[in-house]
């Protein structure tokens, strides 16, 4: 599979991925959330900034943490033990603070040719895909959610 990740423009999140600065991003709910335990070493990641529709960055997967039912001094833990790899503001640290965090490492981050993306309704903002073809403009399916359910 392949995942395409929406990031947060207001925070630069594209820019640190590009510049070296953030090499793991995270994910996180009160419950288990896309993309927790769905996302595997050696898939591709596809970044695109917020608000843009261009799918300009892509990444391997090279490490996954998968955590649930956290306590707050493991929330606090967690974060402060990868903050040299995930590069939060104060701001993210408290959009993150979640019982259960999936932390995904990415290595080998090269900017592409843009891609067009193309938008269809309820999307998230991490989508688990067969391929980058199947929400790029021109070649694009309908969104298929099984992907993104648990089994």
């Amino acid at each position: 599979m392949v995942h395409l990740v929406y990031c947060d423009d207001k925070e630069k999140v594209l820019e640190k991925i590009i510049d070296g600065t953030k090499t793991m991003i995270i994910r996180g709910a009160a419950g288990r959330k896309i993309p927790h335990s769905r996302v595997f070493e050696g898939e591709t990641l596809y970044f695109m900034k917020k608000g843009t529709k261009k799918i300009s960055t892509m990444a391997t997967v090279a490490g996954v943490q998968n955590h649930v039912k956290l306590a707050e001094n493991e929330i606090v833990k967690i974060l402060e033990d990868n903050q040299s790899k995930l590069n939060l503001s104060d701001k993210q640290k408290k959009r993150w603070h979640k019982k259960c965090l999936c932390l995904v490492e990415f290595k080998d981050v090269r900017e592409i040719d843009a891609l067009e993306f193309h938008h269809q309704s309820n999307m998230d903002d991490w989508l688990i895909i067969e391929k980058i073809e199947d929400v790029v403009v021109g070649t694009s399916i309908p969104y298929n959610y099984n992907n993104s359910k648990f089994k």
